[in-house]
């Protein structure tokens, strides 16, 4: 994972990075869904399913953590104890966006080919964690007009409203000398789900 202080200070940058590491790139360190809105929906959709999501990870003793994607959607993620390979944990999310699609039709959907997604949801793309797929990393910039920035969140912002907008290249730094990294916990060796149990 990518420096704070390297990816903040070099300004405009989009950086990805990748969901195993290097010395064993088929087993994942973690589970994350990318909840991105489609056409007609909202922001608002967005933080409402990212709440439907971690209900659904926190029913399965899981710790998600949540960071806005600095474009359009937000990004949760689960630590887990590697083990399971890439694609089991791609069954393990499929199976839970596929489920929570079908319990909350109205607000968000898992179909992935864009001729079929339903308009005005959020779709809960499981397939991020295929082979090969990634995520804005953490405190990247990304291309927007006010140099928004994929910035962890905590879940009661994510309840009272956070926007997009509110965190940026001007303002993100400040942020972090106040409340902290809130990323640590997916590098942390205890707190992990042992996904095994699942898949």
């Amino acid at each position: 994972m990518p420096s704070l202080l390297w990816v903040i200070n070099l300004g405009c940058i989009d950086l990805n990075q990748w969901y195993a590491r290097c010395d064993d790139v088929d087993r994942p360190d973690y589970v994350h869904f990318d909840l991105d809105p489609g056409p007609g929906a909202t922001f608002d959709q967005v933080r409402e399913c990212a709440l439907v999501v971690r209900d659904a990870l926190e029913s399965l003793k899981m710790k998600p953590l949540v960071k806005t994607s600095g474009s359009k959607g937000i990004h949760i993620y689960v630590p887990i104890v590697r083990g399971p390979v890439q694609k089991a944990v791609w069954e393990f999310a499929k199976a839970l966006a596929v489920t929570l699609a079908k319990q909350h039709p109205a607000l968000m959907t898992s179909e992935y080919r864009k001729e079929k997604r339903p308009k005005g949801r959020v779709l809960v793309d499981y397939n991020q964690n295929r082979w090969g797929s990634t995520l804005a990393s953490i405190y990247s910039v990304r291309p927007t007009p006010l140099a928004t920035v994929s910035t962890p969140l905590e879940w009661s912002e994510v309840s009272r409203g956070a926007r997009m907008e509110d965190f940026r290249l001007d303002n993100v730094r400040q942020r972090i000398a106040k409340i902290g990294d809130l990323w640590k916990p997916l590098l942390a060796a205890r707190g992990r789900t042992d996904l095994s149990t699942f898949v």
